[in-house]
């Protein structure tokens, strides 16, 4: 297998490709968009995992470019953002597998070699709370609004004092 790792966190990348290595796989790591479609013309990969988040940009917006130029390509979301309707989005858009962060090595090659769904497979023991989701969600928005509170108050529809407070408290644990 030949993997094309997509995602802007560069030490995770790294850790990725160390662990990939280690078991006999060749990886190539690109940070963004551009990177990917000008790594796919020289590794031409069997396996690509695509980051959902790429420094601002929607991974899912790469993925019909990924798939046109590597139609053999077996495709991975992975995103730390995980929702029903992204998976929707990411499967529609000719993913194969959509993973939740944090994933190891194992989850991601277990993942690539799970074609078909597996209703005896158990579900995480620890899922995320409502509020943890909440807030996750928000710092997300956030982000995509370059910190700009009143912007994200917005997007988010709700007052700009309620989004205040709401980023003043701690994150839940899970």
């Amino acid at each position: 297998m030949n993997f094309l790792l997509i995602d802007d966190d560069e030490v995770f990348a790294s850790v990725l490709r160390r662990a990939l290595s280690r078991r006999g796989y060749c990886a190539h790591w690109a940070a963004n968009g551009e990177a990917a479609l000008a790594a796919l013309k020289e590794t031409a990969p069997s396996h690509i995992v695509l980051d959902l988040n790429l420094g601002g940009e929607s991974g899912l917006r790469l993925l019909p470019h990924l798939r046109e130029q590597a139609p053999q390509a077996v495709i991975l979301v992975l995103t730390g953002y995980a929702s029903i309707a992204t998976a929707v989005d990411a499967i529609k858009l000719g993913a194969a597998q959509y993973l939740a962060k944090p994933a190891g090595v194992d989850d991601i090659l277990a993942a690539f070699e799970q074609r078909e769904p597996n209703p005896a497979q158990h579900a995480p023991e620890h899922t995320m709370s409502v509020r943890r989701l909440t807030w996750e969600h928000i710092q997300r928005v956030l982000a995509e609004h370059d910190g700009n509170v009143s912007a994200t108050a917005r997007a988010l529809d709700m007052h700009r004092r309620t989004l205040q407070r709401m980023l003043a408290k701690k994150p839940a644990n899970r």
